[in-house]
């Protein structure tokens, strides 16, 4: 199995910088998620370790091999695009066994593999359909088939699931991964939703704009964001503005405007530094107005979203901030009303605290 190395590798279109300097070690028989907004540079940086595209600076190593100006079709690497480039004069079978033809397998065991990916993907039964026959999802699902059977040892996986309905995208990223394992593969997997990323990954790649922001685990991107986009980009988080008014070995105090007062559990900000808190939805509590706790924060209902096992409350401090709290309907007494007043309440341990970026936090978020 491949094992992948890019060292402080560079490539521009013109005047963009669509990678910028990103160096990245993918171990052998990872599956990893490139995960980021629309323009961050994903599918780029596929395609340079594809061989498709060749890094303007930096190098590219696979096995310890300099590939920078290899070409593509010695990479062994199995490349599904967006597009899904399936051959349309084909039959579906013919499409997933054109791989394991290709590296001189014979015909019947070629239809066999084919076959069996096909099965994996729940296709078998269009196996004697062309490719304009299908729908989007099922020529995307025969484009991942087509992968799987390629015989590569790497594969590199442009929003695979992307062009499928619901539900067959939550039950085919549980199975993705584990065909991947069992086929004994590496897997680069570009995709723009945060979830698909947490469920397949063994390790995130968070971009923007090129730039890599933050790398690790699911568990460490979702629990220990390196910066505000990333809090912001992973997960619905509430943000708030203010300023360190007391600190000592225990935790701090940071005042919001309007007078509100918060306790962290952060103690290496000084007193008087602008700060932002972050809390994430789900650990957002809504409680009856007029109940008193550490962190409770008077404010009025402005909406209220039914979001099947759980309810998306929005609300609006007494300061004029506005944050939201997603609460499971078994933790609902009774429904909250718009224009309720009711009191919004958290945990200290549940609060990260950021330094104020000196270009302030609307443009420290942006996608863009």
């Amino acid at each position: 199995m491949p094992e992948i190395r890019l060292i402080e590798v560079s490539k521009r279109f013109g005047r963009i910088e669509a990678i910028d300097d990103i160096s990245l070690e993918i171990k052998n028989g990872e599956y990893l998620c490139v995960l980021g907004p629309t323009g961050s540079g994903k599918t780029t940086l596929l395609r340079l370790i594809a061989g498709l595209l060749r890094p303007d600076e930096g190098e590219i190593f696979m096995d310890e091999r300099r590939v920078n100006e290899l070409p593509a079709e010695e990479r062994d690497v199995a490349y599904m695009p967006q597009q899904y480039a399936l051959f349309p004069h084909m039959t579906v079978l013919g499409n997933v066994a054109f791989g394991p033809l290709s590296r001189g397998k014979d015909p019947a065991e070629a239809s066999r593999t084919a076959l069996d990916m096909l099965k994996l993907v729940r296709l078998h039964e269009r196996a004697d359909a062309l490719p304009s026959e299908l729908s989007g999802g099922m020529q995307q699902r025969v484009a991942l088939a087509r992968s799987l059977a390629s015989g590569a040892k790497l594969m590199l996986l442009d929003e695979p699931l992307g062009a499928l309905d619901a539900r067959l995208r939550v039950e085919l990223r549980y199975r993705l991964k584990s065909m991947v394992k069992n086929l004994g593969l590496t897997a680069i997997h570009v995709t723009h939703d945060q979830r698909e990323a947490m469920i397949v990954a063994d390790r995130i790649v968070v971009l923007r704009a090129g730039r890599s922001e933050q790398i690790g685990t699911p568990f460490h991107i979702y629990q220990r964001p390196e910066n505000l986009f990333v809090a912001n980009f992973v997960g619905d988080t509430n943000f708030l503005d203010g300023t360190v008014s007391k600190a000592d070995s225990t935790g701090s105090y940071v005042e919001l405007r309007g007078g509100l007062n918060v306790r962290v559990q952060e103690t290496s900000f000084l007193t008087g530094e602008r700060v932002i808190l972050t809390i994430r939805q789900e650990l957002t509590s809504v409680k009856a107005y007029g109940w008193e706790s550490v962190n409770a924060l008077p404010g009025t209902v402005l909406a209220v979203r039914f979001l099947g096992d759980y309810l998306r409350i929005e609300i609006r401090l007494m300061n004029g901030d506005e944050v939201g709290a997603e609460v499971p309907l078994t933790n609902i007494n009774t429904y909250p009303k718009i224009g309720e007043e009711v009191v919004v309440s958290f945990k200290p341990l549940d609060v990260s605290v950021y330094t104020t970026p000196p270009r302030g936090l609307a443009k420290e978020i942006e996608v863009a």
